[in-house]
Order: C-alpha cells, then structure tokens, then sequence
C-alpha cells in the first residue's frame, strides 16, 4: 500500500508510527501547559508567543499543509459501511487487528485496508481517550482509502489546540484533572526539538527513518526526577529572546520529505512550492471534530508566530476588528462553508512573492510596546509558578 500512501501525501507520517510516539515525559508537558494561553492558542513566553505550526507539523510528520478540509458531512460514505463487513463488536486495539488482519502473503483488501486506517488514526494519530477504534473514523479512514487529498495537518493541529484547551482547564477543575487524551506526542516531540539545546537533550542513536519527528523521538527524557521539573519551569522563563532554539525547522540541515527542504530556492521555486509556503503563512480556520457535536473550530494565524518562520515579528491584528462572528452558527446550522467564507474573506487572500531573504529574529518597535505592555503583567518565576501549582487540583 506505500504507493497508495505516497499518493495521499501519509506515507512519512506511517512510517513515523514504528517509533514510540506514546513515551511522554510528564513533567515537560505540564510545565508547558501551564504557560498555554486558551484565548490566544499559544504558549506565552517571556521573548513573545511561541506555538506549533504547520511548518512543524510537516517537519515532525511529513504533512503537507495543503488539500481539502475535513469536516462532518463534507464527504459521503462512497464504499456502504456494511459491505466492509467491519466487526464493530471488537473495538479495542489488539481485537481490531487481531478482527481485520488479512492472511500473510495474501494482497490487502478494501476491507484489511480501511481498518488498518481507522486503527492508525485513533491508536497513532489522534490517540481517543477509549483505547478503542470508534466507528465514526470510518469516512475519514474511507476518504483516505480513496486516495483523496486531506489536509491532514490542519486537523492534526485543530485537534492539539483541543487537547491543549482541555489539559489547561483541567488542571485548575475543582474536581481535579482527567486522563487527557489526544495527540499529546506531537507536543512532545515540538517540546524536545525546542529543547533539544538548551537542555542539552541527548540523540541516544540515529533513526533510519528520515523525519524530523523518528529524530525528536529518541530525545525524549527516559528519567523520572522531581529535579527535572524545575529544571523545565526554569527553561521556559528563560527564552527572554527570541533564538533559533524556537525556530527549529528552518534550518538548512532539516531531514524530512524533499519538498520540504528544497522548496526554498528563490528562482527555481516551483508551483508547488509556493502552495506549501501560502498553506504554512496564510490566515485560517481549522477544525476539529469527526461528529458533529464534537466540532470545533479555531484560527491559525502564523502572524503571531513570523519568527518561528525566520521573518520579522509585526503587531498582530485580528482580520475582523468591527464585525461580530457567531460562534454557534456552525453547530446549530451546520453550514461550515458559509462560516468560512465569511471569516476568511477570500478577498483579503494572501499573495505571495518569492523572494532572498536570510532568517531573522527581528520585532518592529509597535509589537515591541505592544508585548511589553501585554506581558508585564504575566510575568512569572519559579516561586510564582509553585504557587500556582499549589493552587491546582494537582497539589491535592
């Protein structure tokens, strides 16, 4: 099936599922949650907004950040649910393969292949809280199997704003924190490659595999220590400048994908080229959410984040300042196509003109006022943070 998969753009990004994606280091991810920002999808820190992108995305996992947008009822069940013949009553992990797995030395059919995607998708990708592969991953899982062009990223990326919203509310529930779920490894591996300097994170071997996130997967810490946490909270106050430790991605000795580490010759760029810079610059809405009740929706804006691309750092301002929009149009009409062409403006599209230019770390000195003026009163230590901490459910 890799021609199938080259063709649908995920063929990096199940290879990346051989490595351990499921090995955490839970005190470098709570550190990190506590300076998300649920209001401005990002983590604060001292040097500015710092958060993953598509640009990481597609370095961690191979994702292009370019083909149609997902979302409930976009796109119909084409092959009938019922000729698959799925066994929907065996749906934790090992059942479902152990259901679905075809015999050895035998081609893989619609049916071996669709749930070896659903499998991925739930137990890989975006990691459900059931340990189990639900049934309403089977049109996503179908469309792939059609070799259809999904801007897989854009979801990815939906669905860690989601799961970063639900971690930082629940460390502060009163009914104390929950077993969070979904795609946490793609915030550990964007953890370890911004660390990976400054905390003098060690490469125990060389991955065969050629992708940024196999690398950033044998950086994890494998030592528990109660030392590393503060060794965490203490990093993470420590960016008080912007330095290419936060910008990993754009270095010239990147491994990935070739369109991804070719694409930035000024005068032979290609077509192609441009579309993946416009996918990782331009303004957006992303979704989330396979059923409609789980929909959510969230902006990208890569103008808080220039720097991570190696450009100058603006004030960022809202693409709408006057108009209101409704929050609950998507969920009560369901009519995603209006919401976006209304929030978008496809008037106001981004253009895009190749040009030579050398990664910079620069502010202009509107955003430097304006940061210093926002931030002042954010400023946090150590000691402000344990204090912080002891207000949770978590010191209970």
């Amino acid at each position: 099936m890799s021609s199938s998969w080259v063709e649908t753009g995920i063929f990096e990004f199940i290879q990346l599922a051989k490595f351990d994606l499921h090995l955490f280091d839970p005190q470098m991810l709570l550190s990190a949650i506590f300076f998300w920002n649920r209001e401005t999808r990002a983590f604060e820190f001292s040097c500015g907004f710092v958060c993953p992108t598509l640009l990481d995305i597609a370095a961690i996992t191979g994702l292009a950040p370019v083909g149609d947008r997902f979302y409930p009822d976009l796109f119909e069940e084409e092959i009938s649910i019922k000729e698959t013949s799925i066994s929907w009553d065996k749906k934790t992990y090992l059942a479902f393969i152990n259901a679905h797995m075809g015999k050895p030395g035998t081609s893989v059919s619609t049916l071996e292949h669709i749930a070896f995607l659903m499998y991925w998708l739930s137990a890989c990708v975006f990691c459900t809280p059931s340990l189990q592969v639900p049934k309403y991953y089977y049109i996503l899982a179908q469309t792939l199997h059609l070799k259809k062009k999904i801007c897989l990223s854009k979801l990815l990326l939906a669905s860690l704003y989601s799961c970063l919203d639900e971690a930082s509310e629940s460390l502060f529930r009163e009914s104390g924190p929950r077993n969070l779920s979904g795609p946490l490894w793609l915030l550990q591996l964007w953890l370890n490659a911004i660390f990976e300097k400054k905390l003098s994170l060690t490469l125990p071997f060389t991955p065969a595999c050629k992708l940024e996130g196999a690398r950033l997967t044998t950086l994890t810490p494998r030592k528990r220590s109660v030392d590393n946490f503060a060794k965490y909270i203490d990093a993470i106050p420590s960016f008080t400048d912007f330095s290419e430790d936060l910008a990993p991605f754009i270095r010239t000795t990147l491994t990935g994908p070739s369109w991804l580490r070719h694409n930035n010759q000024v005068g032979q760029i290609s077509h192609d080229s441009l579309e993946m810079w416009f996918g990782f610059l331009s303004w957006d809405v992303i979704i989330s959410g396979m059923r409609q009740k789980d929909v959510r929706i969230y902006p990208y804006h890569p103008q808080l984040f220039a720097r991570q691309f190696g450009l100058c750092q603006m004030k960022p301002l809202p693409l709408r300042r006057k108009e209101s929009i409704d929050a609950d149009i998507c969920v009560e009409e369901g009519n995603y196509q209006e919401v976006l062409d209304f929030i978008l403006r496809p008037d106001k599209e981004l253009k895009l003109t190749p040009s030579t230019f050398s990664p910079s770390f620069l502010v202009s000195k509107c955003y430097l006022r304006w940061w210093c003026q926002y931030y002042v009163d954010k400023l946090i230590d150590f000691d402000g943070f344990l204090k912080k901490l002891i207000n949770s459910p978590l010191s209970s």
